[in-house]
């Protein structure tokens, strides 16, 4: 599933280097090193509580990070300040294990949002994204619809339209099957993984879902004692 174009497959969108990360417990990761390419869709797998979430978290200036090197989509979060984290979060998708959509606005106002809040201004410009966006992920019969209305299958599609919207260069989704059944996670992993095709957009996706990593190949990156093991240096 990695992109191949050789004029992109050198451009690094995350690049750790000796990261550490703790908790008020502890340690929770060290000697974190992990470089992600442009267009590469990776599995994150791990232990619960072994620090993934963690790691998502501090890759887009959730979850302070105490030493080591850290730069994504071009910017250096180690250092990032508070006013920039805006700036970070625009080139970044995130989906969550629930899609914690606005419940009291249909589907095409949940994206909406997003795209007003970050800096889009123009109506038509506006729909068209928007309309875009939901016809990739089939949901363009859905636009008028409220989150109560839709099945978590279709919420779920939602909250990846809403991660694309702004054509991020990074994807991040934590569990985005954790909570469907077998036959609606293929689904929503089919998806994730056409739209990377079709976007170049690099995804990490942390799953618990090993038939689907059968199901749909790709690069693992192992959370576990405290540290990433990467699969693609062996």
């Amino acid at each position: 599933m990695e992109n191949t174009d050789n004029s992109t497959e050198n451009k690094t969108i995350v690049h750790l280097e000796n990261l550490s990360l703790s908790t008020a417990n502890g340690q929770l990761l060290t000697g974190v090193s992990l470089d992600l390419r442009e267009g590469e869709f990776v599995y994150l797998i791990g232990r619960s509580g072994a620090g993934k979430t963690s790691l998502l978290r501090s890759l887009y200036a959730d979850f302070p990070i105490d030493g080591g090197i850290a730069e994504v989509c071009g910017l250096d979060v180690v250092n990032l300040r508070r006013r920039h984290i805006p700036l970070l979060r625009r080139k970044i998708g995130i989906v969550f294990q629930n899609a914690r959509l606005l419940g009291d606005r249909n589907v095409y106002a949940n994206l909406e949002f997003v795209l007003k809040a970050t800096g889009w201004k123009k109506r038509n410009e506006i729909q068209n994204q928007i309309e875009k966006t939901l016809a990739a992920v089939g949901m363009a019969e859905r636009a008028q619809s409220l989150p109560s209305q839709l099945s978590e299958g279709e919420q779920q599609r939602v909250g990846i339209a809403r991660a694309l919207i702004n054509n991020p260069a990074l994807l991040l989704a934590d569990e985005p099957t954790g909570n469907l059944d077998p036959v609606t996670s293929a689904e929503i992993m089919q998806l994730l993984v056409d739209m990377g095709r079709q976007t170049g957009t690099t995804m990490l996706i942390s799953t618990h879902d090993f038939m689907m990593i059968d199901k749909y190949p790709a690069r693992v990156v192992v959370c576990e004692n405290g540290t990433l093991t990467d699969t693609e240096k062996g």
